[in-house]
């Protein structure tokens, strides 16, 4: 783990006299930023010796509730563990009334203990360092969906797309439509300043599937770094959202009626001069391709609750959506699993597209990795492609449930090898505890489904 030296700290201020505020945050593994907000005066002291943070804030359930059997409670008191900067990771926020940047942390490997084991960038280090140990090195991009929508709600009090800039309120299905990225123009300019200004490499814009729906890629590269700017650009795009008065919303399903939200994953693997070891004139890819696919697809029911890491992840998986319902692959082909685009011999990669907009890049990145790993070593075989569509052919559906997922990998023995006991079974504890506080809740739907017919 590479940790910011104290001239990043130095520099920064230097070249940024106004700033008065410092957030600092470290990403749980539900994908929340956690931390402090803190004044510019003791930013240097982060750097020199890192900053505590309570052992509890790495094993919280998405509603922020202490995890009591997660071992990071009662067990040890509820420790300080120390947390240091992570390289290049301090920004400006340009959206923020007071001048204020925002620094990214992550656990010291012994003094940040025992949270460290809980800590999502270092499982995906972990991961990493496994593959280039044998001459792999990872390379990644994330495609990112989410929604712009206004920050008052319905007259029944439920969530509806954001004012176009002329006023109107987006309503049709308008996939790639031009005029719908003009009506947000002043938020895309903002967002891809906010971007520029943070290093993010933010990229091609798109109107997705659904009134208010907009997808922006990030460019390629070091899958770490590539996941890192993945987690910044998330929430910069709410921040910038905030600023024009919108809710950017990476909800998986956030309405019954239109598309669901994903997070497509683009992976190859390079050899330590950068060169593609997917490149093949055969749009099939590689042997090494292939074997990767391969272990996509064996490890993917074991590794899903990474993926789709919530109740309403699983509301996204409906026929012909574009969201794959079964272990299957293709080339060039939206209505599988694992996509081998088109393209130049030397752009050859995959595209892993089953995690919603709400999965944790770097839990998502590690599973994904692992899963290469696992089919390279084997030297798997994932049969042939599938031709036409997807759905159709299917001989094996996924769960579209979340107490199968979270069943399927804490049962799964090359999860507890590829992730290791100790994160597993802070992990799995979060979930199961967000799983008894989701069924206890009575809401809306039971009322209406219940309440006269029971």
């Amino acid at each position: 783990m590479q940790f910011a030296s104290i001239e990043q700290a130095r520099t920064f201020l230097a070249q940024n006299p106004d700033i008065e505020m410092i957030e600092l945050f470290i990403l749980d593994a539900n994908g929340v930023p956690r931390g402090k907000l803190l004044h510019r005066e003791e930013l240097m002291a982060v750097y020199e010796s890192g900053r505590p943070l309570p052992s509890t804030i790495l094993g919280l359930t998405l509603n922020g509730d202490d995890v009591e059997n997660s071992g990071l409670v009662w067990d040890v008191g509820d420790i300080d563990c120390r947390a240091y900067p992570l390289e290049d990771s301090l920004v400006r926020l340009p959206w923020r009334q007071i001048p204020t940047a925002a620094v990214q942390v992550s656990m010291h490997p012994s003094e940040g203990m025992p949270a460290t084991i809980a800590d999502p960038r270092h499982l995906l280090v972990k991961v990493i360092d496994a593959l280039k140990a044998e001459g792999y090195h990872p390379v990644m991009a994330c495609e990112l969906e989410f929604y712009l929508l206004d920050q008052k709600r319905d007259h029944q009090g439920r969530p509806q797309p954001a004012l176009d800039s002329d006023g109107g309120r987006p309503r049709g299905t308008q996939v790639y439509g031009l005029r719908e990225l003009e009506q947000i123009e002043p938020f895309l300019a903002d967002l891809y300043s906010a971007c520029k200004a943070q290093g993010i490499p933010a990229r091609t814009a798109i109107s997705e599937y659904a009134p208010g729906q907009v997808e922006i890629t990030l460019e390629h590269g070091d899958a770490l770094l590539a996941m890192d700017q993945a987690v910044r650009y998330k929430r910069l795009v709410k921040g910038v959202a905030h600023k024009h008065g919108m809710q950017a919303c990476f909800m998986a399903k956030p309405f019954d009626h239109l598309a669901g939200t994903g997070m497509h994953m683009h992976v190859s693997l390079a050899d330590a001069q950068g060169n593609n070891l997917y490149a093949s004139d055969d749009k099939a890819g590689t042997p090494l391709l292939r074997q990767s696919v391969a272990g996509m697809l064996k490890h993917l029911l074991d590794s899903l609750l990474l993926f789709c890491p919530n109740a309403n992840s699983y509301r996204r998986f409906q026929a012909n959506s574009y969201a794959p319902l079964a272990p299957t692959w293709g080339v060039d082909n939206r209505t599988v699993s694992m996509r081998v685009p088109g393209g130049p011999a030397n752009s050859r990669h995959i595209e892993h597209r089953i995690c919603g907009a709400d999965a944790n890049p770097y839990l998502a990145a590690a599973a994904i990795l692992a899963s290469v790993h696992s089919g390279i070593r084997q030297q798997l075989d994932p049969g042939a492609p599938v031709e036409g569509n997807g759905y159709a052919q299917a001989k094996e559906l996924l769960p579209t449930e979340w107490l199968a997922s979270l069943k399927a990998l804490e049962a799964s023995e090359w999860a507890r090898e590829a992730f290791g006991e100790a994160f597993l079974g802070v992990y799995l504890a979060v979930k199961r505890a967000e799983y008894r506080q989701f069924m206890a809740e009575v809401g809306e739907q039971d009322w209406r489904w219940y309440l006269t017919q029971a």
